[in-house]
């Protein structure tokens, strides 16, 4: 019997001492380095969206998911998920309401279409927003409820009326046309003549996926996303690219390892995802389109990398959750990493709505357990959306013990024996 306990003993010593030095040889500070060394790179360009850059980084993941040997997203022929965007731009603008001409800068129009003449006959419901309460949250939502508006904001809106400009956002597809007017007049009859520039473009997400073993219809995602703001003007110092090395480089980087870890692991019960969206930066559309192909009923927990590169508030070894309350997720990634160092924290910027504002929204707004992980301070992120945010500001060494802890704590959820409470849908 004791021989048995102390082979038993052995066994086990030889697995955690194995485990230990393949997270170590996988997850360390020279790998994410190498990969921030690329994907952070001046030839990287900022990584805009809808610039050559953009797609050399996503070449450069798709080739880290294939030397990893992950498999294709169901429906794919590569690591690549593509969609389009419409993206519209105004040529020429004129109205008239009550036979009194409208100023061209005083009509915008959200709208895929190229040519707008429509009249007070023409089926349009019309909309007064005569007060300056909520004004672009009243606007927003005339243009996600897919009906013809023609809206009428009254000159108390004047100084926010430009910024609508700002809502005319890509979409995935046609959309119905909303029309603002910054006018006081009473609409009787009324003529608009809008003539836009419909320009089609092809974006892409990369994903790469881990089939599980016994739970292969439940999906753990790990995700974060690859693009930035691109090339500005020059700053004070002559640099203008925003590398994005924090934002989010840090966490792609965090991705490819994690691919890579689990990989060799190589016990995941339940299918693990590995996704870097791209277009975050103007609007989260990656994610969006992302979430519109997958069940989100069969998504258990989603593990969003934000902007890991630098330390959080508390220093070294700490992380926080954003959501942290509205599910028990972050419980139970605490627990799996009881008796290290390392403690990930609620989000200790609630005012910021920071859960509602990265790649988690949208499938947590399903009711997926989808949080973001960071060590962003948002109150004092020095090189935030600057072009200052390059690779010698990241603390590598840190940043590898919070992908270390990632994966550590993500164990019972990865291999089926934890499954977090689902967050509560969102309209």
């Amino acid at each position: 019997m004791k021989k048995t306990v102390l082979v038993f003993l052995f066994l086990f010593g030889t697995f955690l001492f194995s485990f230990a030095q393949d997270i170590d040889k996988l997850i360390n500070a020279d790998e994410a380095e190498r990969i921030e060394n690329v994907l952070a790179s001046d030839s990287m360009q900022g990584r805009k969206t809808f610039t050559p850059a953009i797609d050399r980084a996503a070449a450069f993941i798709s080739n880290e998911f294939r030397k990893s040997g992950l498999k294709y997203f169901p429906g794919l022929q590569s690591y690549h998920q593509p969609f389009t965007m419409l993206k519209s731009e105004v040529i020429s603008s004129e109205g008239k309401i009550n036979d009194q001409t409208i100023a061209p800068e005083n009509i915008i129009a959200i709208t895929t279409d190229e040519d707008l003449n429509f009249d007070d006959k023409s089926g349009y419901t019309t909309v007064i927003i005569d007060t300056t309460t909520n004004f672009l949250r009243s606007a927003y939502k005339l243009i996600t409820d897919h009906k013809k508006y023609l809206v009428l904001a009254s000159n108390l809106n004047e100084k926010n009326f430009s910024r609508l400009k700002f809502l005319n956002r890509p979409s995935f597809n046609k959309q119905p046309p909303v029309v603002f007017v910054l006018t006081d007049e009473k609409p009787v009859t009324w003529h608009f003549k809008i003539e836009n520039k419909i320009t089609s473009s092809p974006l892409s997400n990369v994903v790469g996926v881990l089939p599980g073993k016994s739970k292969k219809n439940e999906y753990v995602i790990f995700s974060a996303h690859c693009d930035h703001l691109g090339i500005g003007e020059p700053d004070a110092n002559g640099d203008s690219i925003y590398n994005g090395a924090n934002d989010d480089a840090a966490g792609t980087t965090a991705v490819i390892m994690l691919a890579k870890y689990f990989r060799k692991l190589n016990n995941n019960e339940r299918t693990l995802i590995f996704v870097t969206f791209t277009a975050e930066e103007i609007g989260g559309f990656g994610s969006q389109y992302f979430s519109k192909q997958i069940d989100p009923e069969k998504a258990i927990a989603m593990f969003n990398i934000e902007m890991i590169g630098t330390e959080s508030k508390w220093g070294e070894n700490r992380a926080y959750i954003t959501g942290y309350e509205k599910s028990d997720f972050g419980k139970i990634l605490q627990q799996n990493l009881a008796g290290s160092n390392f403690h990930f924290e609620p989000d200790p910027y609630p005012k910021q709505n920071l859960f509602y504002r990265s790649d988690n929204a949208t499938l947590a707004a399903l009711g997926v357990p989808a949080h973001t992980i960071s060590t962003s301070k948002m109150d004092n992120e020095p090189n935030y959306h600057k072009q200052s945010d390059e690779i010698a500001t990241l603390d590598m060494k840190n940043m590898a013990q919070i992908i270390k802890a990632i994966a550590i704590s993500s164990k019972t959820i990865m291999n089926g024996t934890d499954t977090p409470s689902r967050v509560e849908k969102r309209k």
